[in-house]
């Protein structure tokens, strides 16, 4: 190979070097995405089940539920709703922290995650989820995807050295 030619293609390491920069850009920016997605949506959601209308919503989901459905008779449909915000609402909070507490929001999401098999367990327990007309199928079902990430931002939080130095 002429030295012209080999002055005009960059160095194997130089190419190693941008592919694992840009593979730790992507893994960084993945991760973020992951767990701030996670908290925006559990703090909407969770909000939400402030109000009478997601109240009234979840209705067939918990009514329907071996889990969770004794709640009613205990705190009554908002109060019930109201407590599974209060739930989402928290774990959203404590999951953003992971800066400052990765432990903390290593575990928020780690609780998380079980509320998610919880929701995920409406999908055996609902009747007719998966008809045509019914509109719990799909929704239910992202929470799969939920799922996922609220183990994977509780493993990358939980495995921060106990000085919390990440």
């Amino acid at each position: 190979m002429s030295s012209a030619h080999s002055a005009a293609m960059p160095s194997r390491s130089l190419v190693t070097l941008s592919t694992d920069r840009l593979i730790e850009f992507l893994d960084t920016i993945g991760i973020g995405v992951l767990r701030y997605g996670l908290v925006l949506l559990l703090l909407m959601w969770g909000a939400a089940k402030f109000g009478a209308f997601e109240a009234e919503a979840i209705r067939p989901l918990v009514e329907n539920s071996p889990l969770v459905s004794w709640m009613y008779g205990v705190f009554g449909l908002r109060g019930t709703a109201a407590l599974f915000g209060g739930f989402e609402v928290t774990a959203g909070v404590l999951i953003a922290t992971r800066r400052w507490f990765p432990r903390v929001s290593g575990y928020a999401s780690l609780a998380a995650s079980g509320m998610f098999l919880v929701t995920l367990s409406f999908l055996i327990t609902t009747p007719n989820v998966f008809a045509p007309t019914s509109p719990w199928g799909g929704f239910l079902m992202k929470d799969i995807i939920l799922l996922g990430a609220a183990l994977y931002t509780s493993a990358e939080a939980l495995r921060v050295p106990r000085n919390g130095i990440a």
